[in-house]
């Protein structure tokens, strides 16, 4: 990278910072100038931030990421618990060993920085940039993010609306599944059984060949649970291939399909008998890519498909439903985007989505075998957006990014988003950025169930960040302080004692987030992160402190890692006019590890609450206590 040498600082808070947090300037000390140009691995750039793959020091957003090593030491099929653990001011929620679910007393929550929503719809999951959300629902399903088939998850914090549109208003998880960068091929194999009568097994096979690559993987889950008719089992596999036309031009094609059933206990003091789901989801994507010295870009062509069957149970006493609840959706569309080098210190991007989305939802009766319609729904959504980066100085970078987006129900929106980062010189920066959030209300809450209103206008927020952070040698650690203020946001309320859904909610949440790692020689390996979250206007699923810390050793043929979670001030139940609000405190302790017996095969123990906790995440669900999973891994 080029080395610059650095000036005196331009402004008294330069100074400050430099003595602070960098240590006295001598004459002939260096600044890393970040000019933009071609970048590096997988582990080391960021798309996320802004659409190109790009140093994750020009980001202008606050991204954290978690690489395929990360992912794999985790030893862990899903990956929330995963992203949980490593990523500030991000929570989900689960409610057993095994499995979220949907609809009724479903799990899997996202939240960041107190932004998400039950179910979540103000976090935009993406994988290799393609959307993932029911086209009805309008959220994610959080037991299609499979840690087998992902080699990098970037986790944006803060709105990502300019580039990514409506759900991103709270922040992005944008999962980049498992490419082959180098010649050869390789087959990787894990499989473990551990608590509850629990398999988890996945299979991974790379090819590079010429101008060819291909990835497959597989999956099969199944569990018992730790409550009775608790039960979960899943499978699927995903399809990647991908060939180099020219040198500069790239077509991809990736296909994915899962399988899940899973049953709903209820609550401890009302449980449900026969409360199932049988989910099958899919997605399929085409892309086209090139990337020249001074021009990139990409179109993608994405689909993605959902059937839902639910039978939402009965309690004890009652007689079981006479119907069951039926949906299909889809969502599909196109993405454009091109990304010039106008100069040296300057990039520009411009790029166009399209969004179809819906479905049709019905109660299905098997005792005559009819069906009565619910509903059959579609809408659009149609954006164009520019996102400029500027070098104004040696130091100082200045990004400025407007989104026009338009929702054939809900109306148009314009997003703006504007940041400044300042390059402090041995390693050290500090960026402030203004953006904007927004979230178009989904077909559920416009035309599905009673609280419906088809009248309902975007939620919107503004987040006000400032971050300094700071990389020497094997030392990272960053700091960021936001504060969130948002309207509009959609609550279900009584109106003529019917509940209605309604724009009438609002938003003011600030708080603090760290994160820190240092490696010590070559075996030993420190990290930590922690947030605080204060709200005015309290969530489900957002806690006030989450700290996670995690002590790592690899040598030779062992990895071991052990860390510790402890969380406070997690909502659980809102307060309401018959009972107050019920908050969880708990503290976690998990260990991992693995010894590798012979080049190819290695075996896996992953302990999980081994200070058996007593905690809920979801009113209601009691979480297992001690778990203990142990397997082996086969790679060729």
């Amino acid at each position: 990278m080029q080395k610059r040498p650095l000036r005196c600082p331009r402004n008294l808070l330069s100074a400050l910072l430099s003595l602070l947090f960098v240590g006295p300037v001598a004459a002939r000390t260096e600044i890393d100038s970040l000019k933009f140009g071609p970048t590096l691995s997988i582990e080391k750039v960021v798309v996320t931030t802004s659409r190109h793959a790009s140093d994750p020091r020009l980001a202008t957003l606050s991204p954290t990421l978690v690489n395929r090593q990360k992912i794999d030491q985790s030893l862990r099929p899903s990956l929330l618990p995963t992203l949980t653990e490593q990523v500030p001011g991000l929570f989900t929620t689960a409610r057993g060993m095994m499995g979220y679910g949907v609809s009724t007393g479903a799990a899997g929550g996202m939240s960041v920085r107190g932004i998400g929503g039950a179910p979540t719809t103000g976090v935009l999951v993406v994988i290799d940039g393609q959307p993932q959300y029911s086209g009805l629902m309008g959220h994610p399903i959080a037991d299609g993010y499979q840690s087998h088939s992902a080699e990098q998850v970037e986790v944006v914090r803060g709105p990502a609306s300019v580039l990514y549109g409506s759900n991103a208003m709270g922040g992005v998880i944008h999962i980049a599944t498992t490419r082959r960068h180098t010649e050869g091929g390789s087959l990787h194999l894990r499989a473990g059984y551990g608590s509850y009568n629990t398999l988890e097994s996945a299979l991974r096979g790379e090819l590079r060949k010429g101008r060819f690559t291909l990835a497959l993987s597989g999956l099969y889950n199944t569990s018992e649970g730790h409550r009775p008719n608790m039960d979960f089992e899943q499978y699927g596999g995903t399809l990647n291939l991908g060939y180099a036309l020219t040198q500069t031009w790239k077509i991809a094609l990736s296909g994915e399909i899962f399988h899940f059933n899973a049953s709903n206990p209820g609550t401890v003091s009302a449980p449900l008998i026969d409360n199932d789901s049988r989910i099958t989801r899919g997605r399929t994507a085409l892309s086209l890519s090139h990337r020249y010295a001074k021009i990139s870009g990409n179109l993608t062509l994405f689909c993605n498909l959902g059937k839902h069957r639910i039978n939402d149970g009965y309690h004890l006493g009652e007689e079981p439903l006479d119907y069951r609840f039926r949906s299909k959706d889809q969502l599909w569309g196109a993405s454009l985007y091109e990304t010039w080098q106008i100069a040296p210190q300057s990039r520009l991007t411009i790029g166009a989505d399209l969004f179809g989305f819906g479905g049709e939802a019905w109660n299905h009766f098997p005792g005559d075998n009819h069906n009565e319609p619910i509903t059959d729904k579609t809408a659009y959504e149609s954006a164009v957006y520019a996102d400029w980066q500027q070098a104004l100085t040696r130091w100082l970078d200045l990004n400025f990014g407007l989104r026009l987006d338009h929702h054939s129900h809900a109306g148009t929106e314009w997003i703006p988003a504007l940041s400044l980062t300042s390059q402090l010189g041995h390693g050290s920066q500090l960026r402030a950025s203004l953006s904007k959030g927004f979230r178009f209300p989904t077909l559920r809450e416009m035309y599905l169930f009673p609280p419906q209103n088809p009248d309902l206008k975007a939620e919107r927020l503004w987040n006000y960040e400032v971050a300094f952070s700071h990389r020497i040698q094997r030392l990272r650690y960053g700091v960021n302080l936001f504060y969130i203020d948002g309207k509009n946001k959609i609550q279900t309320l009584l109106v003529n004692g019917r509940p209605h859904n309604e724009n009438t909610g609002k938003i003011e949440n600030w708080g603090v987030e760290g994160e820190f790692s240092l490696s010590i020689g070559r075996a030993w390996s420190l990290g930590a992160n922690y947030s605080f979250l204060h709200m005015r206007y309290p969530v489900l699923a957002a806690p006030e402190h989450k700290l996670y810390g995690s002590v790592a050793f690899s040598r030779g043929r062992w990895n071991l890692e052990t860390g510790v979670q402890y969380v406070a001030g997690l909502y659980t139940e809102l307060a309401t006019a018959k009972s107050d609000a019920t908050k969880e405190d708990f503290l976690l302790w998990n260990l991992r590890g693995s010894f590798r017996v012979m080049k190819i095969l290695s075996l896996w123990v992953r302990g999980e609450n081994l200070l058996g906790a007593k905690y809920e995440l979801n009113a209601g669900f009691p979480m297992p206590g001690a778990t203990v999973m142990a397997g082996v891994e086969i790679g060729f």
